[in-house]
């Protein structure tokens, strides 16, 4: 008798925590499908009445990441309200920052720096948010990064390029990357650092015919 009474106990428990697990991915998903809809009201609901803030979908976005991705500033400001982090991966090493950084949402960079930012955590390229904001021309938050204390401005990614290597060889040269650059050497890049076959920035932009961005480095390295 007390070995039946054993096993239905056992029984009720497993299915009570069964059913606990899957009310509480039910409401995950929810608010992952809120955030991910817009919908600001019913985000802010969930998370005061105990929503997991880093709650994550399949893919292990983050709310935070997903917001970002809508570049949905007002969501993003309630999220990190609630402790969202934003340093948080996903399973292609995307964070809320680095995600902002490379899709050029300066208004999320700036959030984000100011809420826990890390210069330390990197994309899947060992890259860091400056690089790709480099490669595509976003000169508002390269300028941001750049002058940012403590920002790791001649930082190497996996490719062996720095964020001026990537301005130039990935860039067209165009006066956006002129500026790019320009930036970058104003905030004190070393434009010595060559990539894996030991080319500069300098070099490369002789070789692409990249004229004002060659008589930049080169007055910059007769400094």
């Amino acid at each position: 008798m007390n070995t039946f009474f054993l096993m239905l106990s056992l029984f009720l428990f497993t299915a009570c925590q069964s059913e606990n697990t899957m009310h509480t991915q039910t409401a995950q998903d929810n608010v992952v499908k809120a955030v991910a809809n817009r919908k600001l009201d019913k985000v802010s609901t969930a998370l005061a009445n105990g929503a997991n803030v880093n709650a994550t979908d399949h893919q292990k976005r983050s709310l935070l990441l997903l917001a970002t991705h809508n570049n949905d500033l007002k969501m993003a400001e309630l999220l990190v309200a609630y402790g969202a982090d934003v340093n948080q991966q996903d399973v292609i090493k995307d964070s809320p920052f680095l995600y902002a950084g490379a899709a050029g949402h300066t208004s999320l960079v700036k959030l984000y720096l100011e809420h826990g930012a890390r210069f330390d955590v990197f994309n899947r390229y060992n890259g860091s948010a400056l690089i790709p904001a480099c490669e595509r021309g976003h000169l508002e938050v390269v300028k941001l990064l750049a002058n940012t204390e403590g920002f790791p401005i001649d930082h190497v990614n996996r490719l062996g390029w720095t964020a001026l290597m990537e301005a130039v060889v990935l860039g067209d040269g165009s006066k956006t990357y002129v500026e790019v650059v320009q930036m970058l050497v104003d905030a004190g890049c070393d434009i010595t650092i060559p990539d894996k076959d030991g080319v500069t920035a300098l070099q490369h932009a002789r070789e692409r015919g990249y004229t004002e961005i060659a008589n930049l480095l080169e007055k910059a390295s007769n400094r």
